[in-house]
């Protein structure tokens, strides 16, 4: 009995929502018909734009130098490898930077482009959001980053999104550049100093070496052996000689060896920082490339925006679901009026 009472329930309610479309067919049509026809218009005023795409790996971010000069470079130093996640984001903060958003903007006119004024006073508020709008930066789930632009010319897309790429190695180049400069400079002068240092004591070393201080230690065995061997035989001439020797030997021996201990220490300091110099050096004026280019941009065959029937297919829907929802609202006020009526 149940059974047939929610079946027969069912088939009233079927009825009623059939007689419900029926009795409003002609306002439903009317909508469906009305939203189609303004939706496609207003789908087909949107400017067509095309999008070209850059997909780029981030090089790692490792010392040119210690990657090729030096002897204990780890792997994660290896120029070839591809970029981390740290890279990676990295990478999208330098794309996103005001740098790069200028030098585009500068070149290719986009404020003209985009149809803003000069004399706009939003005019930078209004040229960003244009650029945020057409241009993206999006990371990869394989550790690249992708970057897409669009525009209602393909040529110009793809230009600037080949441009854009060209602009993170220059402006990584940059950074970098300026950093490794500064640090050669820093080598470079202690290094001079070094030299100078060095030059100096040699050049002492070379008047005590004159005055007849050549190896402290070696000589003043072989005099003091000379003179006792003088002594013995009665040659008081050479015994005078080699005493004359012997003092000025002791005279200036200290300074000698000091000078030559220092000598051999600063040698061995600036053999150092002469590698240190040298690996700045390459820091300094060589380049690489900052990216891997995967996918490089070209200009599109088809459009990519606006998808018209998607656009026409959702307000439809949408003014069509608003309207059954708007028709239900009224026929539950009547009844309600109506229900109060009675009473």
């Amino acid at each position: 009995m149940s059974d047939f009472s929610t079946e027969n329930k069912n088939n009233i309610d079927s009825t009623h929502l059939l007689a419900f479309f029926y009795k409003w067919r002609k306002t439903i049509l009317t909508v469906t018909v009305l939203s189609a026809i303004s939706s496609a218009g207003v789908a087909w005023m949107i400017p067509e734009k095309f999008k070209s795409t850059v997909v780029l790996f981030p090089a790692p971010s490792v010392s040119i130098s210690k990657s090729l000069m030096s002897q204990s470079a780890s792997p994660q130093s290896d120029l070839l490898q591809f970029g981390e996640e740290d890279d990676m984001e990295r990478m999208l903060q330098v794309l996103n930077s005001e740098a790069i958003r200028e030098n585009i903007v500068t070149k290719y006119k986009l404020s003209q482009h985009y149809g803003i004024e000069n004399d706009n006073k939003f005019r930078k508020t209004l040229l960003r959001q244009e650029y945020d709008d057409n241009i993206h930066f999006k990371k990869t789930e394989y550790m690249s980053v992708k970057i897409e632009v669009l525009d209602c010319v393909p040529e110009m897309a793809s230009n600037i999104a080949n441009d854009i790429a060209a602009l993170y190695d220059s402006t990584m180049t940059y950074m970098k550049h300026e950093r490794a400069n500064d640090a050669f400079n820093i080598i470079k002068r202690e290094y001079e100093i070094f030299q100078k240092g060095i030059q100096a004591k040699e050049d002492s070393l070379h008047i005590l070496m004159q005055l007849g201080v050549n190896d402290y230690e070696s000589q003043a065995d072989r005099l003091n052996e000379a003179l006792g061997k003088a002594i013995v035989e009665g040659k008081s001439a050479a015994a005078t000689e080699l005493g004359q020797k012997i003092k000025i030997l002791s005279t200036y021996g200290t300074a000698y060896m000091s000078l030559r201990d220092n000598l051999k220490n600063m040698r061995e300091q600036a053999n150092l920082l002469k590698e240190k110099y040298d690996q700045a050096k390459v820091d300094a004026e060589q380049n690489l490339p900052e990216k891997f280019v995967v996918d490089r941009a070209f200009p599109a065959e088809k459009k990519s925006y606006p998808i018209r029937w998607i656009i026409v297919t959702m307000a439809t829907l949408s003014a069509l679901i608003i309207t059954l929802l708007s028709i239900a609202l009224l026929e539950n006020i009547k009844k309600i009026h109506q229900t109060m009526g009675k009473q």
